[in-house]
């Protein structure tokens, strides 16, 4: 069992690909935390300036050695920057055992 934390984020135009370099740069340090698994970042089909980064943790613990890391210090305040709206964010426990659909 771990936790998978969502993070819905809408962006000002003209900084969205600023925040897509941003997260190019910073997912393989976010990955070499202790106890992440995977991030991934998904764009809108129907918003171009719309992203969503998922990421697996070990548990509630990793995750906030990661949100009070002093990565997670330089790579935030910069990415909340570049809202248009405030993000929306949740986290939902998933069991490493469920297999996808064939």
């Amino acid at each position: 069992m771990g936790i998978v934390r969502i993070v819905r984020m809408e962006f000002k135009g003209e900084l969205v690909s600023e925040f897509d370099t941003i997260f190019a740069d910073s997912k393989s340090k976010i990955e070499d935390q202790p106890g992440c698994q995977q991030v991934l970042m998904l764009r809108s089909t129907t918003n171009s300036c719309q992203r969503t980064t998922m990421s697996w943790w070990d548990d509630e613990h990793a995750l906030n050695a990661y949100r009070h890391s002093e990565l997670f210090g330089k790579v935030w305040p910069k990415t909340k920057a570049f809202f248009s709206e405030d993000p929306i964010a949740w986290s939902m426990d998933w069991a490493a055992e469920i297999a996808w659909p064939s």
